[in-house]
């Protein structure tokens, strides 16, 4: 299917515009380097994301170049046509076709890139990099800046500040477009058919890996290029790991099995968590502590709505969890002691949510001047209360070792939030009735 062009056009176009109302310069926007996995080969490539989101482009080795002014220009940098290389390592558009299929008003070779740079940072304001990330690059365009300074005496004026470009493009990914969304949409299709396919596949004696190969396999054989991240399928005991990431465990009658897995669409992240028994029926304890866990999701998801802070639905998510500990016995005093205390991160350590986008944590602040964000609609995060019962002096054994998360993909609505992933069973009686269809 052919691409479209217009949404990164347009990006383009609010970027440079954005930049314009700063005074005006140069944005240099790098796309990732390829990394070896070992010796001379290749760990699989991955664009960088800000790249990604402005150009559309896959390739390595390219760099994005805008220039704001009077002529708002947009630059890509890539690698020539090469017949005999695109016999090793594929078909490769070089500059013209790259100009022509993207929509760029330029493209030159990656050889002119630091000729070029000289170039066009001449009589600049400013120069939108971001530095620090990438010291490499930070000492790239350093350099560039130096040969325009170089040239003060013919009366060239080089670029009298660096500023973030980052911080800019997060201000904009914050807020999904309608070609985002509709990518995101299919990831979480996607997912959510992997979800259910592992949950239908599990049994008792089966490996957590054996688990993991149905997930990719329903990613893949559905057009996803890859996981949005290293997939967490965890047993037992395992599932009070959180970032648990061995897989290589036996699944055994009487316990849960958490899955933390999504997959990646062009370039687009979703994320489901889902926990479920691997005989597939919930204990007495288990479906005491997941239907807990299941209030707390209601209550942050109710609180995931337009002009809500960020930390609302962490808060109302807390809230449930902290008197259900109470009410199963784990803790002990009032409700509010306990939230003073904090005595209830024995049991949940983490937030409730991050953003969603190119990157699976993705970009954009969370306060704003000191203060929480406020959400709006166009907003894309997750929703994913938890708890992990070790076992420890004072908590009844029967709840020992369950790890429990249920997360979901939220859209910031005008009126609240749509449920990206709402067609992943997380019911007690629909997950049973999953299970039990495939025994």
């Amino acid at each position: 299917m052919p691409l479209d062009i217009a949404p990164f056009q347009a990006r383009r176009t609010r970027l440079l515009a954005t930049m314009q109302a700063a005074g005006g310069g140069v944005a240099i926007i790098p796309t990732a380097p390829e990394q070896l996995r070992n010796r001379d080969t290749h760990y699989g490539y991955r664009f960088d994301s800000y790249f990604y989101y402005l150009s559309g482009f896959r390739e390595p080795e390219a760099v994005l170049v805008l220039v704001a002014g009077d002529t708002p220009r947009s630059l890509l940098f890539c690698r020539s046509k090469d017949m005999e290389r695109e016999i090793w390592d594929g078909y490769r558009f070089g500059p013209e076709a790259a100009r022509e299929t993207f929509g760029f008003d330029e493209a030159h070779p990656i050889t002119e890139l630091d000729t070029q740079l000289g170039i066009l940072l001449a009589n600049q304001p400013a120069i939108f990099h971001s530095m620090g990330y990438e010291p490499t690059w930070d000492t790239r365009v350093t350099d560039a800046l130096n040969r325009v300074r170089a040239q003060a005496r013919t009366g060239c004026v080089a670029p009298a500040q660096i500023r973030d470009v980052r911080s800019l493009i997060d201000e904009m990914r914050l807020i999904k477009d309608a070609s985002e969304l509709a990518t995101m949409r299919q990831a979480a299709r996607i997912s959510g058919g992997a979800h259910r396919r592992a949950m239908q596949a599990t049994r008792p004696g089966a490996h957590e890996y054996e688990i993991e190969a149905e997930l990719i396999h329903e990613f893949r054989r559905h057009g996803s290029q890859a996981p949005a991240y290293g997939s967490i399928v965890a047993g037992g005991a395992n599932a009070c790991v959180l970032h648990y990431v061995e897989n290589d465990g036996l699944l055994k009658d009487g316990d849960l099995l958490l899955i933390d897995a999504g997959c990646e669409l062009d370039g687009y992240a979703s994320d489901i968590t889902r926990t479920f028994p691997v005989n597939g029926r919930f204990s007495g304890p288990q479906k005491a502590a997941y239907e807990l866990v299941l209030a707390a999701q209601a209550a942050a998801i109710a609180a995931t709505r337009p002009g809500a802070g960020w930390n609302e639905p962490h808060d109302a998510a807390t809230r449930v969890l902290a008197q259900g500990f109470i009410d199963l016995g784990l803790l002990q005093g009032s409700l509010d002691g306990v939230l003073e205390s904090g005595s209830y991160r024995q049991f949940y350590m983490h937030r409730t949510g991050h953003w969603l986008g190119l990157d699976v944590h993705d970009a954009g602040e969370y306060k704003l001047a000191g203060e929480w964000r406020p959400l709006v609609p166009g907003n894309v995060l997750t929703v994913e209360p938890g708890c992990y019962i070790r076992p420890a002096d004072g908590v009844p054994e029967a709840f020992w070792n369950i790890g429990i998360r249920i997360e979901d993909d939220a859209l910031v609505t005008d009126t609240g939030c749509d449920i990206l992933t709402i067609d992943t069973p997380k019911s007690v009686a629909d997950i049973e009735a999953l299970m039990a269809a495939a025994a």
